[in-house]
């Protein structure tokens, strides 16, 4: 299911905005994307996800924005010693004055806002936990958005089952009808080829039951309605039944199939197709429930 969310939060003169974006999953796929000094946020991050959902694609994003009052400068060792090299060689090939000091901080990247790092262990796991926190709602305001979408999903996959109930009563009175439809057909095409000899009804009757039972469905239309029964199930069961029903509608697929390849009767095969596209209906919406 696809939802959006974000929260926002602050502490110790940092504020932050967590987004939260979902889709379509087949598995619990999760992105986390954080500034440079928060990777730390990642496994906890995770584990929040996994408690609350159980499949889809979530791309989660924190964006820090450090208050006016708390910003700071500091210099970058290592660029700094890098500029002073290059200034003394500089110096030396030249013969040039050395570049002074306030030349030296002045270029870029050797003075660098120092506004994301704690100032020690306590203090970044104080700044971790506030940023949790700050998740967990963006990932409970998600979880009511899918809610949302959910509840119409449901109500969508509860009338497709009944189209698939249906339609399998529908080819259960065609399937009972095959039997005496069989032999009137076979009866005629005997006649067809031998003109008027008689044929035996004995012999006749036993050629319809070959052909009867190559034809009978009755186990596919049973299994049917027994995954019908299963999926209304699940669907009443509500959250964590995604994969179940993508299971179910590939069983459904499965016996409309062997359906529609043993009908004998025209009218039972435009049933058997009818139901393969609710079926196929069926599992387009069943991929979107988590």
């Amino acid at each position: 299911m696809t939802g959006f969310a974000e929260s926002v939060g602050s502490h110790d003169g940092l504020r932050w905005r967590w987004e939260a974006k979902s889709v379509n999953g087949r598995s619990l796929d999760l992105r986390l994307r954080t500034p440079p000094g928060f990777d730390s946020l990642e496994p906890p991050a995770r584990r929040l996800a996994a408690e609350r959902f159980h499949r889809g694609s979530f791309q989660i994003s924190l964006t820090i924005e450090p208050q006016p009052e708390a910003r700071g400068l500091k210099v970058d060792a290592v660029a700094l010693a890098s500029a002073v090299k290059l200034a003394r060689e500089i110096a030396a090939e030249t013969g040039l004055p050395p570049a002074r000091i306030d030349g030296l901080l002045a270029l870029k990247g050797v003075i660098v806002q120092d506004d994301t790092a704690p100032p020690d262990q306590v203090a970044r796991g104080h700044r971790d936990a506030a940023l949790l926190e700050s998740l967990m709602q963006a990932f409970d305001n998600l979880l009511r958005e899918r809610g949302a979408e959910g509840a119409k999903l449901q109500a969508l996959l509860s009338g497709q089952i009944d189209d698939i109930a249906r339609l399998t009563a529908e080819a259960g009175k065609l399937a009972a009808a095959q039997g005496p439809a069989l032999k009137e057909k076979l009866s005629a095409q005997i006649k067809e080829m031998v003109g008027t000899a008689a044929v035996a009804e004995e012999r006749l009757a036993q050629e319809v039951a070959l052909l009867a039972v190559k034809a009978d469905v009755r186990e596919e239309l049973d299994r049917l309605t027994a995954h019908v029964q299963d999926a209304r199930g699940l669907i009443a069961a509500g959250r964590g039944v995604g994969r179940k029903l993508d299971f179910l509608a590939q069983e459904f697929n499965r016996e409309a199939n062997t359906l529609c390849s043993k009908s004998a009767d025209i009218a039972l095969t435009r049933v058997g197709l009818a139901l393969k596209a609710a079926i196929d209906q069926f599992r387009e919406q069943a991929q979107n429930v988590e």
